[in-house]
């Protein structure tokens, strides 16, 4: 396990000119502390990593030299043969071709012993990360935004709020962030960095001004407290519903599934459960919950539970002489 780790702490500074501890220890999942030992441990096999302290410090290799390890371990090939098999959301940004090209040529690299091994690991590691039935959202103006972002162009963008409202916003696109299928711009404004989902963007205009990024701003930390500070604050709308077992496991897999715990922690009643579920808003829990048809009763909240009743007398009504 050590010895992957110095072998990747190796790479990471053979590929970039200079990272902080802190930014290695992010980057392999361990502790600062750890990173100085690994150093130490590099150093001292003749490896000649060197620090400098300072707000431009940090470690870094003595420049020009270079490893000449190229093999990959057994769990790496894995992970490649996985890779080669999922491009998943960037064919959205036309990166899908590039990937599987890129793919060819990394393993093309490998020594030969290891050729028939990715080969194995190929025909027993298949990843699909399509979801079943599900369309994928339409983002028409992916590529547009990944240029700017890649150019640090300034954008204007025509953008859709949840409740349909459409203005334009004047943003300096960061970055291009995919989670769960669904793609979101990380875009600096006036009023600080903010997060715009893709599917609402109905137009880009690209503008010839650039800008300049922020220069510590760094992209996983931001994307990691960005989504714990939307999960704390996101709207909220809790519905108790009393559920068949059939009902139950229609609206599993419509919700998503750390919200299991909910169902888990429902009252049981002979035949039914009841349940409380956080639908965020009254408008998703109607549409899922005609998705699961039949089955649940809405026990509060009351505005709910009398749209409810007022569909179901609309939908017999309008079908009454069929009856």
């Amino acid at each position: 396990m050590r010895a992957d780790r110095l072998v990747s702490l190796m790479m990471l500074l053979q590929s970039r000119p200079k990272l902080t501890a802190g930014e290695l220890a992010r980057e392999l999942q361990v502790s600062a502390r750890t990173i100085h030992r690994d150093l130490d441990a590099l150093s001292a096999s003749g490896v000649p990593v060197y620090a400098t302290r300072g707000s431009e410090g940090g470690v870094a290799l003595l420049e020009g030299w270079k490893t000449q390890l190229t093999g990959l371990t057994r769990a790496e090939l894995h992970a490649l043969a996985a890779m080669s098999a999922t491009p998943g959301g960037l064919g959205d940004i036309g990166l899908s071709a590039p990937l599987r090209s890129g793919l060819v040529k990394l393993a093309a690299a490998l020594p030969a012993l290891q050729q028939p091994a990715l080969e194995y690991a190929r025909q027993r590691l298949h990843v699909d990360a399509s979801g079943w039935f599900a369309e994928r959202e339409a983002v028409p103006h992916l590529e547009e935004l990944r240029e700017a972002a890649w150019e640090n162009r300034r954008v204007s963008l025509m953008y859709r709020d949840f409740d349909g409202k459409r203005g334009r916003r004047e943003v300096e696109p960061y970055a291009l962030v995919l989670k769960a299928d669904r793609w979101y711009l990380v875009a600096g404004t006036e009023a600080g960095t903010r997060v715009y989902r893709g599917s609402r963007i109905d137009g880009v205009k690209v503008r010839a001004e650039t800008f300049e990024r922020p220069a510590r701003f760094d992209l996983p930390a931001f994307w990691k407290e960005w989504c714990a500070r939307f999960a704390e604050k996101r709207a909220q709308y809790e519905v108790t519903l009393r559920l068949t077992p059939e009902a139950e496991g229609a609206l599993r897999r419509i919700r998503p599934p750390g919200e299991g715990v909910r169902f888990d922690a429902g009252e049981p009643a002979p035949g039914r459960k009841t349940v409380t579920v956080d639908f965020e808003r009254e408008s998703i829990a109607l549409d899922q919950l005609c998705a699961v048809g039949q089955g649940f009763e809405v026990l509060a909240p009351q505005a709910l539970r009398m749209r409810f009743i007022a569909l179901a007398k609309s939908v017999l009504e309008a079908h009454r002489d069929k009856v």
